[in-house]
């Protein structure tokens, strides 16, 4: 009995599940995306299907949704590869980002910035 209930939990604990670190919450602008943090998750109009168009100091204002190599897409959300090697979570082939002014869960002061950055809704 004791070799089966062992087995049973060794094979329970090597199996991991790695899904976006996304979620929604409501807002005065509707439901969102955000991050585990409730951070308010953003898309950028410049972006094209499954590519960050924003690098460099775009990326320091706006710090991409990191996914790691262990990390595994799953239904609406990817993983996209962006220039500098790294990666990034997408939702529907969007690239993903934070805003580096937002500081607490529930802000949303990027939303409209530029007239290119948006709230991420699902």
């Amino acid at each position: 009995m004791y070799p089966k209930v062992l087995l049973g939990l060794a094979m329970a604990f090597s199996v991991q599940v790695w899904a976006a670190p996304v979620q929604t919450a409501d807002s005065s602008e509707g439901e969102i995306l955000t991050n585990e943090a409730g951070m308010s998750l953003y898309v950028f109009d410049k972006d094209e299907a499954g590519v960050s168009n924003c690098n460099d100091t775009c990326a320091d204002n706006w710090p991409p949704l990191a996914a790691s190599k262990e990390d595994q897409a799953a239904g609406d959300y990817g993983i996209i590869t962006r220039s500098d090697g790294s990666l990034q979570w997408s939702y529907l082939d969007q690239p993903l980002y934070l805003w580096k002014q937002d500081k607490a869960p529930g802000d949303m002061t990027g939303d409209g910035k530029f007239d290119v950055w948006h709230l991420a809704k699902p």
